[in-house]
């Protein structure tokens, strides 16, 4: 039975230093460039029914240094739309709020847990109807794909929370049985 392929973007300057990057478009930085390229290397020789990925700029240039061809681009793809939060680090965050954490609190003036668990339910069953054709990728970003990987797996999104997820990395959901489950996280 297909699969489907996520990938992480590569590294950003944002990403390295732990701050918050949603709508920001940001390059990969040498590192990210490296990272996405072995990305492509683990993936040799693999044939995808589509490559979807979002539409900021560090997730369409991971794609094609992993020398994947993109079919189609999906806002539904799009980091956790962070609001006021966008470019702060979560110690930052919690010097105002010490009790705050993305998974259960959001952001203010960006999206709640709910919101970014029903667009990311959305592109999975976008890729879920193509995975009769051969398997498929999500080329996105780290807080959405966790919750990508929760919500598979009928977690709600804040289970997101539990799973890491480097740069560049590659995760695979599959099926046990016609069960969904997670076959490879944060390889």
């Amino acid at each position: 039975m297909a699969e489907i392929v996520l990938i992480r973007h590569g590294q950003t300057e944002w990403s390295a230093t732990g701050r918050h990057t949603s709508y920001t478009d940001l390059e990969l930085t040498p590192e990210g460039e490296r990272q996405a390229r072995q990305a492509g290397e683990r993936l040799a020789g693999r044939t995808f029914a589509a490559v979807i990925s979002s539409p900021r700029k560090r997730a369409l240039r991971t794609a094609e240094l992993a020398g994947l061809k993109v079919t189609e681009t999906s806002d539904d793809l799009a980091e956790w739309n962070y609001g006021e939060y966008e470019g702060i680090t979560t110690p930052q965050i919690r010097e105002k709020d010490p009790g705050w954490w993305l998974w259960t609190d959001g952001a203010p003036g960006g999206e709640s847990p709910d919101e970014v668990g029903a667009r990311l339910d959305r592109a999975l069953e976008r890729a879920r109807a193509l995975l009769d054709q051969g398997d498929v990728v999500l080329v996105a970003h780290g807080h959405s794909l966790r919750v990508a990987g929760a919500r598979w797996i009928g977690m709600p999104a804040s289970g997101g929370g539990k799973l890491a997820l480097g740069t560049a990395t590659i995760s695979t959901l599959g099926f046990e049985h016609d069960n969904p489950v997670i076959d490879s996280w944060n390889a």
